[in-house]
């Protein structure tokens, strides 16, 4: 096991800030995921700290150690990649012990170990058999057994999921977070799907054009998002966020310093007809789309403040026509013109309105 420490580390390619001096820590044995868009720099990140690619600036240090200048068999990392980069012409067993064979690891010792790690991962059956005759979830299953046995401090994880179908996926997130249980080994773990990020992370890092957005634990980066990307990246749907102007009339008078206002899809209801709840603001809504989902329905709805998703886990209303959107003022969350999030502001309070007309 190791603590990971990154102090401000950039990297640069032709120009072009990919990482910008990004300090931070990974807790020793945690599950940290680092999640965000495309070309965000999570892996890249991940690069420097294997030792792949060599930082602009910053120092890397594991298990208090400074590994700037390390190769990366020496930092004792193990990385699993999203293609399994898997030998074709070797077994199961060939591929698990071919980087203790390279290390001159006594056959005996060999054997016990693939083993060992054969069990852990579900593969005893499966050791004389070629990639080609696994499945997805097997030849995902061959790669990480290759990774743990190593027995490395620290494993990093790129995207190992991806090529996978949704079920697969399903079962090999579950079989990740108990595997890292068994271990308990540091796990840094890269993706752009925030399932994944919220599902498996003790701790996950948002990252956006090259810079930490938030580092938390999944709950608090869901329920009190740092600023307006990590309230619009996390949750599916995403936060409806208006701009101050659209909810003049409605929440009154709105603090100076706000400009933005969201709240999100499963905090609002809808019904066929009005409610006039306390501390509620009620929109007359025009119902665009709806996606019923067997547990959940997604209503996408027009009104005064804008278009906005309504997440329900009741029986659909309707499929069409008019509804009326019902919003608790506590639920509320204010941004100022900056986009950092205001939670000192209270809106639960402010002026309430049953609005009427579809805007």
């Amino acid at each position: 096991m190791a603590e990971i420490r990154l102090d401000n580390i950039s990297k640069t390619f032709n120009e072009d800030r990919v990482v910008k001096n990004i300090s931070l820590t990974i807790k020793d044995g945690s599950f940290t995921v680092l999640v965000g868009p495309s070309g965000c720099g999570k892996s890249t990140i991940l690069r420097m700290l294997a030792g792949f690619e060599k930082q602009t600036e910053g120092d890397i240090w594991i298990d208090d150690k400074l590994v700037n200048d390390l190769a990366p068999s020496k930092r004792d990392i193990a990385m699993v990649f999203q293609n399994y980069a898997l030998y074709p012409t070797m077994t199961v067993k060939g591929n698990i012990e071919f980087g203790l064979a390279n290390r001159k690891i006594p056959k005996k010792e060999r054997r016990q170990l693939v083993e060992e790690i054969a069990e852990i991962v579900g593969l005893s059956d499966h050791l004389n058999k070629k990639p080609d005759k696994l499945s997805g979830g097997q030849r995902q299953r061959v790669a990480l057994a290759r990774a743990m046995v190593k027995k490395p401090k620290v494993f990093i994880l790129d995207e190992p999921l991806s090529n996978l179908d949704a079920k697969l996926r399903t079962q090999m997130r579950t079989e990740l977070i108990q595997l890292h249980k068994k271990l308990g080994t540091t796990f840094v773990y890269v993706t752009h799907d925030q399932v994944e990020a919220m599902s498996m992370g003790d701790e996950i890092i948002i990252l956006n054009k090259g810079m930490v957005q938030q580092k938390a634990a999944p709950i608090d980066v869901y329920q009190n998002p740092r600023n307006l990307f990590a309230a619009e990246f996390i949750g599916q749907p995403p936060m409806n966020v208006f701009d101050r102007t659209a909810y003049e009339g409605i929440v009154e008078p709105v603090p100076e310093g706000v400009r933005y206002i969201g709240f999100r899809p499963e905090h609002a209801s809808v019904s066929r007809t009005a409610a006039s709840i306390p501390h509620t603001i009620e929109l007359e809504s025009e119902i665009l789309t709806l996606e019923t989902l067997g547990a959940e329905t997604i209503y996408k709805v027009k009104n005064r403040i804008g278009v906005m998703n309504i997440r329900s886990f009741s029986a659909p209303v309707a499929k069409d026509g008019c509804c009326f959107v019902s919003i608790p003022l506590e639920k509320f969350y204010p941004f100022g013109a900056d986009k950092i999030a205001k939670p000192e502001l209270d809106l639960s309070m402010k002026k309430e309105a049953v609005l009427n007309g579809i805007g």
